[in-house]
């Protein structure tokens, strides 16, 4: 079994920045930190980015396959502790918590601009937008598809009803969202119009008149792949500016599939070769 490094130390209120070690990414942002759940989330955020990590909890359950992250707090001055478990869902805000949980810094998010998307479509990377997506455990289902079948990046935009990165999100990710880079886009219909050309912009519909998955085969072009709110879908504007708009056909028995699953087959199809 692992050594674990004994530490004490004075635990930071919630939202209070550590006082030694690394300043972890995005330092200076204000807001609440994120709660990071289970062992394979919190696993990921440790091996792609552990300066964010601002405290770490856990079970005894979980002592065997947390020293490594333990030597890591201690290395940088950063409390970590076992708790029981009512102690631990308590910290966690939900009982869904795998028997670890790291209390971080959100992630850095990046402006998508015209020639961000220019440089992205030059390398060939695909990019799934999400346009008022509103449900996080949708955004963590979609980055843990996208991140499973090999995609590197992930739009947000600032449609109003857009989650962010919230404990629920990454609680569902399973890791995913610390597999990606993540983007902001502004005023996503003008940023469209700009970048026709480098992007085959590809919406989704419920409409039947949608064409069908067929008509993402087109190997010569990267694709845009903008996914709507769960209610309302795609904005008109937003539509207008699509060079192909897709639905999936069913049985007809439900009206349509939930948004993550519509973007699991979507990565499917165009993962990464």
């Amino acid at each position: 079994m692992p050594r674990i490094p004994t530490i004490h130390r004075r635990f930071p209120k919630e939202g209070e920045r550590p006082a030694h070690g690394h300043q972890a990414s995005g330092a200076g942002k204000s807001g609440p930190l994120l709660r990071v759940a289970g062992l394979a989330a919190v696993s990921a955020l440790f091996r792609h980015d552990p300066d964010r990590v601002v405290r770490l909890f856990y079970e005894d359950k979980r002592v065997g396959e947390v020293g490594e992250f333990c030597g890591r707090m201690a290395q940088f001055r950063r409390p970590y502790r076992k708790v029981d478990a009512d102690e631990l869902t308590r910290i966690a805000g939900t009982v869904l918590h795998g028997g670890v949980v790291a209390v971080a810094e959100h992630p850095p998010e990046h402006r998508l601009t015209v020639a961000e998307c220019n440089r992205l479509a030059a390398s060939g990377n695909t990019l799934f937008v999400l346009d008022g997506i509103g449900n996080p455990h949708n955004v963590g289902a979609i980055a843990r598809s996208l991140a499973f079948f090999g995609f590197r990046h992930l739009v947000l935009t600032d449609h109003p009803q857009q989650a962010g990165l919230s404990d629920a999100a990454y609680r569902i990710a399973e890791g995913g969202l610390d597999c990606l880079t993540i983007f902001r886009a502004a005023r996503l219909a003008g940023l469209l119009q700009q970048i026709k050309g480098d992007y085959r912009i590809v919406g989704t519909a419920l409409s039947s008149r949608g064409q069908p998955l067929e008509a993402l085969h087109n190997p010569s072009q990267p694709s845009l792949i903008i996914l709507g709110n769960e209610e309302r879908g795609l904005s008109r504007e937003t539509l207008n500016q699509c060079d192909v708009v897709l639905t999936l056909p069913g049985s007809g028995e439900v009206q349509s599939l939930n948004v993550s699953a519509t973007a699991a087959i979507m990565a499917y199809v165009l993962q990464p070769r």
